[in-house]
């Protein structure tokens, strides 16, 4: 149907484009496309205040749709002559060729089909006419928009603003240009303008909403939609989505999951069930996730996010859980996505003829899928290992992009570990470090011992109860933080994003700088609590993922931070180096050759067995080297360090097993001399 009618409007059938445009619309009034169609067929049957009606019902459902609210702006342009809007399509035609409404209309009809280029050469004609009419330069000022140029937009739309003052239209356009820059501010009071000048812009309020979220008023962008939730015309399910996602930002459980069941009812959408997952975990709610998800199964049974979902409500291995597995392959049969589930189900349960099945399914249906491909060599690894290696190395090679390449190079190194090839994996390591090695961090010096500390202050009754974590490369730590994330507890992970806070505990050179006085103490501590509200924690209470540690730290901590507690993870120092050799750290961290990184993780260790040995400051040293690839066992180890119950992670990716470096003792002699000391200090054996 829409091609029909935009087939008419382009052969200028106007009263043919109307007639179907309201069959349409009558047929599906709640499809945004079908209102969008019958708004373009009445504003070229010059009927412009009409055709807004129907593009702002448009906009009601589908509020997200920036497309909508363009053509809205090049209405309200056309509105500012509507009885002349047919005279001038008409005089477009011959009757006056110097007529520039006309081209100004026919430019508009241009942009609501989406014709840019066709837009832009009437504009280019009717420049001819008058370059400097300003309701040319509005119409140059929406092109520019349409074409991604927001800087040239603004620029437009203000000087053709000195002659059309508080013209609806300028405004629109600016506010979208100040929101293609994010200026989010500027962009909300250019539309609360608009929306001043009209006598109904409701069509806006869910626009305004949105600016205010982006502001951090949350509370105030529910409060914008809920007169159009409380009208059953204007309350669609997208704006049902949008206002339960605004409510789900403001803490207000009740109002969101009313409104984000209801969004979901219309159909799935990954927003909505991830906001649901949330406020029922938060609730402990399995009865309502479960009726809520089975309903929405039973109306949309090939929907994947769906079925992850309803499969994410059970505990992975269990019977149930296999059951909803069996009804989402049953559902699904070539779904991607379903069938990787079941594969890395069923390689938890060691069932590998199951999951070489899947594999192969997965190849026949994505040739090339890096898991898959990953699954099908590992099966041939023990019966044929020349042929497994060489099938991986044909995978790495075949991997479309550089990054997909570096994953499954890390992947080879571990195939030739378990194949016995020890020499040839050590290369293999040495020379991925050795790609990389310009693009990471360079290995930070630790300080020299100190002799004397400041006293250890007293944690006052009432004081929180913070925690600070920290592994070396290979330690395992990231497991740590996984575990007590996964329990719910506030973990705070944003030190290795794009985010982290800029407070002295970022820095590998605050130790340095406390160590020679160049550092107030008392203001490391205060600086540190100063910035914990701005990463979401108001109380204090914090589980604090430190990507650098040197016991001079202490010097602040000590007085300042008695009541904290540090958490180390461990393991024997020669797997630690062999585990930073073929897998990295979470930490982008240069290692330039194992003779530098052992020297430098025998530096760290040692720091690490001062901090025990002499009880430097409250901690518990975590040793992982049997729970390293055990979530029940690693949950255990942390839980009993810190007096309190932890639910394991699912089984994640092996790691090699303890003493594994032993097994390397000839290659990397040297380096292993070097961390002798340290394991010996540490409580592991010499050999």
């Amino acid at each position: 149907m829409q091609e029909r009618i935009h087939d008419a409007l382009r052969r200028n059938a106007v009263d043919e484009a109307l007639a179907l445009a309201q069959e349409w619309a009558a047929q599906a009034p709640d499809d945004a496309s079908a209102q969008r169609s019958l708004s373009a067929a009445l504003a070229l049957a010059g009927a412009p205040a009409a055709a807004l009606v129907a593009l702002d019902q448009a906009i009601l459902l589908a509020p997200d749709e920036a497309g909508l609210h363009f053509e809205r702006a090049a209405l309200l342009l056309r509105q500012r002559d509507t009885g002349a809007a047919r005279v001038a399509l008409d005089e477009s035609l011959g009757l006056d060729p110097n007529h520039l409404p006309s081209y100004l209309a026919q430019a508009q009809v241009a942009l609501t089909q989406g014709d840019l280029a066709e837009a832009e050469r009437l504009s280019r004609t009717a420049a001819r006419i008058d370059a400097d009419d300003p309701r040319l330069v509005a119409l140059n000022a929406l092109l520019a928009l349409r074409r991604g140029e927001p800087d040239a937009a603004i620029a437009l739309a203000s000087a053709a603003s000195v002659q059309l003052r508080d013209d609806p239209q300028l405004l629109s356009v600016l506010g979208f240009g100040y929101l293609a820059k994010q200026h989010w501010a500027f962009a909300e009071q250019a539309f609360r303008r608009v929306s001043e000048l009209l006598p109904d812009a409701r069509a806006l309020w869910p626009l305004l909403a949105q600016l205010a979220a982006r502001q951090g008023r949350p509370d105030e962008a529910f409060e914008r939609v809920a007169p159009l939730l409380a009208d059953p015309a204007t309350a669609t399910p997208a704006l049902r989505r949008a206002a339960g996602l605004h409510a789900l930002q403001a803490g207000r459980g009740e109002e969101a999951l009313e409104h984000l069941r209801a969004a979901l009812s219309a159909g799935p959408d990954r927003a909505v069930l991830r906001g649901l997952m949330a406020l029922w975990r938060e609730r402990d709610d399995r009865e309502d996730a479960l009726a809520t998800l089975e309903a929405a199964l039973a109306t949309s049974p090939a929907s994947g996010d769906l079925w992850g979902a309803r499969l994410a409500l059970e505990t992975p291995g269990t019977a149930e859980g296999n059951r909803v597995l069996q009804r989402w392959l049953a559902a699904m049969p070539d779904h991607v996505p379903a069938l990787e589930t079941a594969m890395f189900d069923r390689d938890r349960a060691g069932d590998l003829a199951a999951v070489a099945g899947f594999a192969g399914r997965l190849v026949q249906l994505q040739p090339g899928h890096p898991a898959a491909e990953q699954f099908l060599v590992e099966a041939r690894l023990a019966g044929d290992p020349d042929a497994a290696l060489a099938q991986a190395r044909a995978a790495v090679a075949a991997q479309p992009t550089e990054e997909a390449r570096t994953a499954m190079r890390g992947w080879l190194g571990r195939l030739l570990d378990r194949a016995g090839r020890t020499a040839e994996a050590l290369a293999h390591w040495r020379a991925l470090h050795a790609d990389f090695s310009a693009a990471r961090l360079p290995l930070p010096p630790f300080t020299d011992a100190i002799d004397a500390w400041p006293p250890l202050a007293s944690a006052a009754v009432d004081a929180p109860s913070p925690m600070l974590v920290w592994g070396l490369p290979g330690s395992g730590i990231e497991r740590v933080v996984e575990t007590l994330a996964a329990a719910g507890g506030p973990v705070l992970s944003d030190r290795f994003g794009s985010q982290a806070p800029v407070d002295p505990l970022r820095s590998p050179q605050t130790g340095q700088a406390l160590r020679s006085g160049a550092i107030d103490p008392a203001q490391v501590v205060a600086q540190w609590r100063g910035h914990l509200p701005a990463r979401g924690i108001a109380d204090g209470n914090v589980v604090d993922w430190l990507p650098w540690w040197d016991n001079a730290l202490l010097l602040a901590l000590r007085p300042h931070l008695p009541e904290g507690l540090l958490l180390v993870a461990v393991r024997d120092p020669r797997d630690m180096l062999l585990d930073w050799l073929a897998s990295g750290s979470p930490v982008p961290l240069a290692l330039e050759s194992p003779e530098a990184a052992a020297e430098w993780l025998a530096q760290g260790l040692e720091q690490v067995a001062d901090l025990h040995q002499q009880d430097l400051y409250p901690h518990r040293l975590l040793r992982l080297d049997g729970a390293i690839d055990s979530p029940p066992q690693l949950a255990t180890v942390i839980g009993q360090a810190l007096g309190i119950q932890l639910p394991p992670l699912p089984a994640t990716q092996r790691r090699m097993p303890p003493g594994r470096w032993r097994d390397y003792a000839d290659e990397l002699a040297g380096p292993f001399e070097r961390l002798a000391a340290v394991a010996a200090r540490l409580g592991y054996p010499d050999a």
